[in-house]
C-alpha cells in the first residue's frame, strides 16, 4: 500500500464567493472517494464516503426514539465525515496514529471553516456539529456513531452476498459496540438475516 499523501491546504483568497465555491468544490471528493475498508478488500465500485453518510443520515430519520433531536442526528450524519474530503478516509492498516488523524481532521475542518466559509454562521453550525459527534457525550453524537457502525454492517453484509467474500470482519468489528437499544434491534435483524441466508 502507498503511503497516503494529502493535498495542501486551501488559502482564503480576497473573495469570500471564490472561497464558497471552493469549499463547495472539495465536496466533491466525498463523492468521488471510495472507503478504504471497501477498497482494502477489492470490492468492485465500492461505496463512496458520501454514500456512507448519506445513508447514515437517512437510517436517523427513521427512529423512533423520541428523546433525540432527529434533525441534529440527520445533521450529524451529513458532517461526521466531512474531514475526509481533505484527508480521505484514513484506515487503521495504513499506520497513522489515531492521535495524528484526529489531528489531521481537525485541521482540515478549521480550514474549512476560516479559509473557505469565513467563520460564517453555516460554518460555525457544521463545525459545532462535528465537533459534538468527535467527543461521543451527547446522546445524538452517540446515537450517530452507533449508525456509523450499522451502516458499516449492513454495507458488508450486502457486499457478501454480491460478491461472496466473507466480510464478518467487518460487522464483528462494528455489531457489539452498538449501544442505542433501537440501533441494537436492528443490527440483531441484520445478524438473523445474515444466519438465515
Amino acid at each position: 500500500m502507498q503511503p497516503r499523501t494529502f493535498p495542501p491546504l486551501y488559502k482564503a483568497t480576497s473573495n469570500a464567493s471564490r472561497d464558497r465555491l471552493a469549499f463547495f468544490h472539495i465536496l466533491e471528493r466525498l463523492k468521488t472517494q471510495k472507503r478504504t475498508g471497501w477498497v482494502n478488500e477489492e470490492i468492485e465500485n465500492p461505496e463512496s464516503i458520501s454514500d456512507h453518510m448519506y445513508r447514515m443520515a437517512i437510517f436517523a430519520m427513521c427512529t423512533t426514539d423520541a428523546t433525540l433531536d432527529v434533525s441534529k442526528c440527520v445533521f450529524m450524519a451529513l458532517v461526521h465525515d466531512l474531514a475526509e474530503a481533505q484527508v480521505g478516509d484514513i484506515a487503521p492498516s495504513e499506520g497513522i496514529s489515531k492521535a495524528e488523524k484526529r489531528r489531521l481532521e481537525r485541521e482540515a475542518m478549521e480550514n474549512f471553516v476560516h479559509e473557505m466559509l469565513h467563520e460564517s454562521p453555516a460554518s460555525r453550525r457544521i463545525l459545532n456539529l462535528w465537533e459534538e459527534y468527535e467527543a461521543g457525550e451527547t446522546p445524538e453524537a452517540k446515537f450517530v456513531k452507533d449508525l456509523d457502525r450499522f451502516e458499516m454492517a449492513c454495507q458488508a453484509a450486502e457486499y457478501e452476498i454480491r460478491t461472496g467474500k466473507d466480510l464478518h470482519g467487518f460487522t464483528n468489528s462494528a455489531v457489539p459496540h452498538i449501544r442505542h437499544p433501537e440501533v441494537q434491534r436492528w443490527a440483531q435483524d441484520l445478524v438473523e438475516e445474515r444466519r438465515d441466508a
